[in-house]
């Protein structure tokens, strides 16, 4: 008889629709799905003009019966009500059409109330908008929690274009950090014997390399540039599905950015801080740090407290904390952590304070 009882399920995107002027096909993109013909557009108050609106439009003129809810907070009782609406409207799948905030609540709802979910990103600031998980407040706290995967991607490269650099320097910092989300994971498979996908692994790796390598042609306001990071968060996306978790792309690096979330009063872009992070745990790592941190100044992003609004007692405070973020995942942090002293001496040592 044989031993072998390993079991896994992969949720990837059927379709990844990725260009200039897509929002007008989403209805097509719909209906080649095989979705019912009533969906829940989430939006928020600024996402809501620059796509909302217009993706109402051509569904409506294509014979769909659309309603739209605007939120404020990616937070449960949000989800929660989002997810109540969505039933009392009959509607076939949930639409989230935004940055972070209307996907990571359209996606946790479409979980809650088992229903197809597409993302439609308007930035491309962070992974969050093709994985299967979500950043959202639970009684006040950012917590990382499993969600829908999205049956369809739709990202109009015209639209992306147009957002602050800032955001698109942030997405390209979440996707640099997967080189040391990698090496913890790894680490945590030698130490932990934590399972482990290679194949995974080493997509993360190929795509975060991608745009190390390349980190200079990413410039504000083209097209192209949006085109390469969004495609750069898709693969990131799949990679997570393919491991089943979020290992790939999450390790001491977004422990220390959850911790910035709680501890900061301004926090900076969830990319921003992974990014920063990345560069320390690398040091922690033994690895080129510094390569890092070229990159991630070439495009544009911040490496240190003076490019953002973090202070240094934020950084030394998180670093020491960020090991109780997810405990039960291994990182180079550990169990225990640095100690205040080690923390600061990392800080400098890398330059971020």
């Amino acid at each position: 008889m044989s031993d072998f009882e390993k079991y896994s399920v992969i949720e990837l995107p059927r379709n990844v629709v990725v260009g200039h002027n897509v929002l007008e096909g989403i209805p097509k993109d719909c209906k080649r799905l095989g979705l019912a013909k009533s969906t829940l557009l989430v939006v928020d108050e600024v996402t809501k003009d620059i796509a909302g609106l217009e993706v109402e439009g051509y569904l409506q003129d294509a014979g769909y019966d659309t309603d739209m809810i605007t939120i404020k907070e990616a937070d449960w009782e949000t989800i929660l009500g989002v997810g109540n609406l969505a039933k009392e409207t009959g509607s076939g799948f949930l639409m989230g059409i935004g940055g972070g905030r209307p996907i990571d609540v359209a996606k946790c709802a479409s979980f809650n109330i088992h229903n197809h979910f597409m993302s439609v990103p308007t930035a491309a600031s962070h992974d969050g908008i093709v994985s299967g998980r979500a950043s959202v407040l639970v009684d006040g706290v950012k917590k990382s929690l499993e969600a829908q995967s999205p049956i369809a991607v739709v990202a109009d490269t015209g639209i992306i274009s147009k957002s602050p650099h800032r955001m698109l320097a942030a997405g390209c910092g979440d996707i640099i950090s997967n080189k040391t989300a990698v090496l913890d994971w790894k680490l945590a498979h030698r130490l932990r014997n934590e399972d482990f996908s290679s194949y995974a692994a080493t997509l993360s790796e190929i795509t975060a390399d991608l745009l190390i390598d390349h980190a200079d042609s990413i410039v504000p306001n083209t097209e192209e540039s949006a085109w390469h990071v969004v495609k750069a968060l898709t693969a990131s996306g799949v990679a997570m599905s393919i491991a089943g978790s979020s290992r790939p792309a999450s390790g001491s690096e977004h422990k220390f950015s959850h911790a910035l979330d709680a501890i900061a009063e301004k926090p900076a872009l969830h990319g921003e801080q992974c990014g920063i992070g990345s560069i320390m745990m690398m040091y922690l790592h033994g690895g080129d740090w510094h390569k890092l941190r070229d990159a991630l100044k070439a495009l544009g992003a911040p490496t240190n407290v003076n490019d953002v609004e973090l202070t240094r007692e934020d950084i030394i405070q998180a670093l020491v904390k960020a090991h109780d973020i997810k405990p039960e995942r291994y990182t180079i942090l550990g169990y225990h952590g640095l100690t205040e002293e080690a923390a600061e001496k990392l800080a400098r040592t890398t330059e971020v304070i």
